[in-house]
């Protein structure tokens, strides 16, 4: 499967799994993907968040990705980057995907106290590999993204 079709699954299936590591143990959590392209896989979460203390430890994630009705997962594994960019952030909360972080700013927060709220991570240079029923018992093939 090409980068494009992989991508596509993922921006078409925003929901995905992130798995990260607190020492020894794994969590695993559902977020909600950005976007994914050429550039990177890019999501947010709140630095008051035990998921952000937990990749701020260890960048080094797998985040797994759905789509039921073809019936196929992508897995991608690799390490995140913190990003502050504040007009990355300011793309992010202005997109109709995110009309729910306006409840965040009503509260007569200043934008860069708004913008401390949520910290953006981002997945560049990962390594996919897809399954599905077909292809369960087949070894699995590493993409670059």
């Amino acid at each position: 499967m090409d980068n494009k079709t992989l991508f596509e699954i993922m921006n078409q299936n925003p929901a995905f799994t992130l798995a990260t590591c607190e020492g020894d143990e794994p969590r695993v959590r559902t977020m909600f993907l950005y976007k994914a392209d050429g550039d990177g896989i890019v999501f947010h979460t709140g630095p008051m968040k035990e998921v952000y203390r937990q990749i701020e430890a260890n960048p080094k994630v797998q985040l797994c990705f759905y789509d039921a009705k073809a019936g196929v997962q992508v897995r991608v594994r690799g390490t995140l980057e913190k990003s502050d960019d504040i007009a990355l952030k300011e793309e992010i909360s202005s997109h109709p995907s995110r009309a729910f972080m306006k409840a965040w700013m009503a509260d007569g927060k200043s934008k860069e106290d708004f913008y401390k709220m949520f910290s953006v991570f981002t997945l560049k240079g990962g390594i996919a590999n897809v399954w599905t029923f077909m292809t369960n018992f087949a070894p699995k093939e590493d993409v670059l993204l």
